[in-house]
């Protein structure tokens, strides 16, 4: 329980000194016109209220990620804390705030716009066909997973194919109607949802007082398949969205495009993931324990049960068949709630790419459309094919990792270009490099499987030639 307690008050610490540090080297303008000012729409644009602001980009990253990550990577054991907790000051919350600041300074221009000015054309137009395809993913899995877990909490006859289809619906209201519509008055219930999910774990661990591992126990590797699964690099893609995730940085348009003022970027951006730390941080502990020390937790543990089943064992046990439900619609509505923004953030990013107005519906649906069809044919497949799902979701780890990588690094030439401290994003950088490269290679079903030695090697070879390059590009500028 110590480290538990100390994992908490290091986020919050992060938030408050670290987020404040960040905050000054960016350097706010609090009198400067943000885009939701000088050129409202009533669509994307539309000025908001800062809390609702945050409660959309808090609800927009928490999907599965800091849930279903957080329990597999507790997998691997102590080792999953560390990654949250640093992770999530030093990586996640400064991508997440410097990514949606340079939205705002650039009148809410997508992400590719954002790659395209610090990286290049070329990287812009591959990130352009690489993002879209990874929001259209993002929404599959966040239809499936939620579709699993209401269909294991309703009649039989309301099944998993009912939900999906009961979901999408969903996603294509909320990626035609203005913003302020649907997400902005749905997410308030949503949220409260979440955070009493969230609360109702924490407070459970609290009175229980289970016995929680301890970092000084040892970081070995807990993984029951510990030889194909190193803790590096596969952790590392496990637990994305609970340290950070490249999806986030999607989703920071959308709020750069509705905020007032500069100096609501820390608590919106920053301060969203380190509250998305907070929860991955809490589920990784009730998993840790429910896996190692209590036996259904030891029989899925050994067996791979989903994701869904430990979340169903572990609120069932600790807050009742009430609380229960009501935890699991926290669940549920999180993975929602990224999913209807993703489609936005699609059609937002087609849409700036084509020039296209947003303003009238029917152009909203002439780039709606091609998007859901591929999402449906996604679904088909992951329905079809019993891995189906399984592996959409590790190639949506890696691809959301790599996208982090490429923005850490346009965000690392953009400090360079304002003279200002770029050691702060370099490191991440060129970790993350190495992260998704060596996963690439190492990774058996999903990479070229070259073993540990081999791949590692590689990895490091490829991660020094990016950083050299950078070097010299540094010296030229």
């Amino acid at each position: 329980m110590i480290t538990f307690l100390i994992s908490i008050g290091l986020l919050i610490c992060g938030y408050v000194f670290y987020g404040k540090f960040i905050e000054r080297i960016f350097g706010i303008a609090p009198k400067r016109a943000t885009p939701a000012i000088s050129q409202p729409d009533g669509v994307d644009f539309v000025p908001m209220k800062p809390w609702r602001i945050f409660m959309i980009q808090f609800l927009n990253i928490a999907g599965l990620g800091p849930i279903f990550g957080a329990i597999m990577g507790a997998k691997f054991g102590t080792a999953s804390f560390l990654w949250i907790v640093f992770g999530s000051i030093f990586a996640g919350g400064v991508h997440d705030y410097l990514a949606g600041m340079m939205s705002l300074r650039m009148n809410g221009a997508s992400l590719p716009e954002i790659h395209g000015k610090y990286l290049g054309n070329q990287i812009k137009q591959g990130m352009r066909v690489f993002m879209v395809l990874l929001l259209i993913l993002v929404g599959v899995v966040f239809v499936v997973g939620p579709a699993e877990l209401l269909a294991s909490i309703t009649p039989t006859f309301l099944n998993e194919v009912f939900w999906i289809v009961v979901i999408l619906i969903y996603y294509v209201i909320a990626t035609l109607l203005p913003i302020d519509k649907l997400i902005g008055r749905v997410y308030p219930f949503f949220g409260a949802c979440l955070i009493f999910m969230a609360a109702g774990i924490l407070g459970a661990l609290l009175y229980h007082h289970p016995p929680l591992p301890e970092i000084w126990e040892g970081l070995g590797n807990k993984h029951p398949q510990a030889d194909g699964n190193p803790i590096f690099p596969m952790m590392f893609i496990s637990i994305a969205c609970g340290a950070i995730s490249g999806f986030h940085a999607t989703q920071s348009p959308l709020m750069a495009r509705t905020m007032t003022n500069e100096k609501q970027g820390r608590p919106i951006f920053y301060g969203a993931m380190i509250l998305e730390g907070i929860i991955a941080l809490i589920w990784a502990f009730a998993a840790s324990y429910f896996y190692f020390d209590t036996d259904a937790g030891k029989e899925i543990f050994a067996t791979g049960t989903k994701a869904a089943i430990v979340v169903d064992n572990i609120t069932k046990s600790w807050l009742g068949p009430v609380g229960a439900v009501l935890a699991m619609l926290g669940v549920v509505f999180a993975p929602i709630t990224s999913g209807d923004t993703a489609f936005r953030s699609a059609r937002l990013i087609v849409a700036d790419f084509l020039n296209f107005s947003q303003k009238a519906i029917v152009k909203r649906l002439i780039i709606a459309i091609p998007l859901f069809l591929a999402a449906f044919g996604i679904l088909l497949y992951s329905i079809r094919n019993k891995e189906g799902f399984d592996i959409i979701w590790r190639y949506f780890a890696w691809a959301n990792q790599t996208l982090a990588t490429f923005t850490l690094w346009a965000i690392t030439v953009f400090l360079v270009k304002e003279k200002k401290n770029y050691i702060l994003t370099l490191i991440p950088s060129v970790f993350m490099t190495m992260v998704c490269t060596t996963f690439l290679l190492i990774a058996e079903k999903e990479g070229f499987g070259l073993g540990k030695t081999l791949s590692y090697s590689i990895g490091g070879i490829v991660s020094a030639a990016v950083f050299v390059l950078f070097l010299v590009w540094k010296r030229r500028f």
